[in-house]
């Protein structure tokens, strides 16, 4: 490839595809908190996100109750750093067992769809578009809350199986919508792959078996990033997800990407710390972040990134930095 006329979509499909690739891939996502309430606003701040940095890659980051709230999940933003939302309402178990599927083309999911196709219209040629999707657990804790989940998961195990199936099957008839708009691919973000969360069997019970159903979705789609939240992760049972790029708090949990490249030969991204470096650090420490990282992996299967969104308060020059030194690697 020529460095000249490679769009950032070349260059994506390149690092997936193995090939020699002229520079390291670099992208970063956020949230767009009360934007992100408006299909139209949610578009045009990632827009503007995008046309500020020029990422290779657009993570279109909805807020995480855009899935739930039409079974009556109300929340608010009250300033958290990393613009996620706070949970003013849950359902107590007996409601969420009375859940029905959703409607993907209406209501909360239908304007996501909204703001999903402005997006795609807006970039898609130059430039990959993939869109969040909440695993079927992590949406789970959402309407119960992550206290009520925990409890709900080890004292009424039966009860869960119905609720899952409703949210896995709301979320398979919202990703065949994005296919049908030619998507690039998904962000799928399990929450729950932690021993800080539940046991390997738990997961195992009310994660991974309800994130398999979607594999064949995932698999339609030519770029998807796997995001495993949380410290304390089985990486091990994350490896057979069929996403082509993996993505974790490298910087803040283990494996390392120097383990993490040992053991697969997906692409990993990530390699900056998002709050000690990206907000807190300067120049220097961005290039220590950076140059670290491509020793550890000292392999082309990698993209430049944080281990999950960057906080909506990281200065602009530590941004700009980030992404101009990388690609002088």
């Amino acid at each position: 490839m020529e460095s000249k006329s490679i769009t950032h979509r070349d260059l994506i499909e390149g690092l997936i595809n193995g090939d020699d690739i002229p520079r390291l891939p670099v992208a970063f996502w956020r949230h767009f908190p009360v934007d992100d309430q408006f299909p139209d606003r949610l578009a045009a701040a990632t827009t503007f996100f995008q046309i500020t940095y020029d990422f290779d890659l657009i993570k279109v980051s909805p807020s995480s109750s855009f899935c739930i709230r039409d079974w009556g999940i109300s929340d608010v933003w009250n300033g958290n750093t990393e613009g996620t939302r706070d949970y003013l309402s849950g359902l107590t178990l007996p409601e969420a067992k009375t859940i029905t599927v959703l409607d993907p083309s209406q209501g909360s999911l239908g304007n996501q769809l909204k703001a999903l196709k402005v997006i795609l219209l807006r970039h898609q040629q130059e430039t990959p578009v993939i869109q969040t999707i909440f695993s079927p657990l992590s949406q789970l804790k959402n309407i119960l809350g992550k206290h009520n989940l925990i409890h709900a998961v080890r004292h009424a195990p039966k009860a869960l199986d119905a609720i899952l199936e409703v949210i896995t099957n709301t979320t398979l008839a919202f990703m065949d919508e994005c296919l049908r708009m030619n998507i690039d691919g998904f962000y799928y973000a399990v929450q729950h792959a932690s021993s800080s969360q539940m046991s390997r069997e738990e997961f195992m019970l009310f994660g991974k078996k309800y994130d398999e159903r979607l594999f064949s979705h995932i698999g339609k789609s030519p770029i998807n990033i796997l995001h495993i939240h949380g410290e304390n992760i089985y990486f091990d049972l994350m490896q057979e997800y069929p996403c082509q790029i993996i993505n974790w708090h490298d910087r803040e949990t283990l494996p390392s990407l120097k383990e993490a490249s040992r053991s697969t030969g997906k692409v990993l991204c990530g390699g900056i710390n998002r709050i000690a470096t990206m907000v807190h650090g300067n120049a220097e420490d961005i290039e220590s972040d950076i140059s670290d990282a491509i020793a550890q992996i000292n392999s082309k299967n990698f993209m430049l990134g944080t281990g999950c969104v960057l906080p909506i308060i990281t200065p602009y020059g530590n941004i700009k930095h980030a992404v101009e030194f990388a690609r002088e690697k």
